[in-house]
């Protein structure tokens, strides 16, 4: 151990880290031109985003399959990235070696091996045949749009890339796979792997919800009288932080009272796929929920852990 955190060796800390962190390793590795070793600062920034944003897509994907997520978990998968580690800076250009918790969130990295093994497979076959409908049966396997997306970014402006996962030695291989699994992606996949990121954001369907929310913003055109729109903190009902709503007047007014008497309202709508699951149309039914003194005090707790500079 010694030898290893004094090594000048560029893999040491790689090594090191894979030794002493309980936890299952993803390693990215973008092939980029440079001179003397070093690539562009843009070229690591974009390595570090892909890199982010194919955790983040394997983290919803480990608890719900869709095409497109949107706006949807995105506080599960922030929570899910606040307990990756990332190796300390020494691997090298061009590589970055992150670490994510095991057992606990195994099901996020079986998830990310089994849906970039799919769409691996979606690429090839829709190369080869110009048909891109395994993207849309690898939805059940964890691909949705924003990991392609992330593969896109991770691809584009390289000569290559690959990711490779191997399993924390601590906790053991999980059942039916392999104890290594690297999977690479060239530019010449690019034009495949565009074209299915716009259809899976296409195909998935807006969703019908029944909200439960506070009230934390309220507008509308004309102040004296008729519609407006209101921002939701929702509290239950969707896989969303916040929500707009557009109401009628006699709801907007409902909404309003609501919100002078700091109680979350119920509303049924259609949460629309369009700008990320942010919006719901069609709105009806809206009600006041009343709550007691220790549902209120939790609804008041958890809308200061969400947004602690909101007033």
């Amino acid at each position: 151990m010694g030898a290893l955190s004094r090594s000048a060796v560029p893999s040491a800390q790689a090594i090191l880290a894979a030794l002493l962190v309980p936890g299952d390793e993803i390693h990215w590795r973008r092939d980029t031109p440079g001179v003397g070793g070093a690539v562009p600062w843009a070229a690591e920034q974009d390595l570090r985003a892909a890199a982010t944003a194919m955790l983040v897509a394997a983290a919803k994907a480990g608890r719900l399959h869709a095409a497109y997520f949107g706006a949807r978990l995105d506080s599960y998968a922030a929570e899910f990235l606040e307990r990756v580690l990332v190796v300390a800076p020494g691997t090298g250009a061009g590589l970055l070696t992150a670490y994510t918790p095991a057992p606990d969130a195994r099901p996020a990295a079986k998830t990310l091996v089994r849906a970039l093994e799919a769409m691996r497979d979606a690429v090839d076959f829709q190369r080869a045949t110009g048909r891109a409908d395994a993207f849309d049966d690898g939805v059940l396997l964890g691909i949705s749009q924003e990991l392609v997306g992330s593969v896109v970014r991770l691809v584009r402006g390289s000569e290559g890339a690959s990711i490779t996962l191997a399993w924390s030695p601590a906790v053991g291989v999980p059942h039916g796979f392999g104890d290594r699994r690297q999977l690479e992606f060239t530019p010449g996949d690019l034009p495949a792997l565009e074209e299915a990121a716009a259809r899976l954001e296409r195909i998935e369907p807006a969703l019908d919800v029944e909200v439960t929310g506070a009230v934390v913003r309220l507008k509308r055109q004309q102040p004296g009288g008729g519609s407006g729109t209101v921002r939701l903190r929702v509290l239950s009902g969707a896989e969303v932080d916040e929500v707009r709503v557009r109401l009628e007047e006699d709801d907007y007014r409902r909404a309003v009272e609501a919100h002078l008497a700091g109680v979350p309202v119920r509303l049924r709508g259609r949460l629309e796929r369009k700008g990320g699951f942010r919006r719901i149309s069609g709105a009806a039914g809206l009600l006041p929920v009343e709550l007691d003194a220790d549902e209120r005090e939790r609804m008041l707790k958890l809308l200061r852990v969400q947004d602690p500079d909101e007033h």
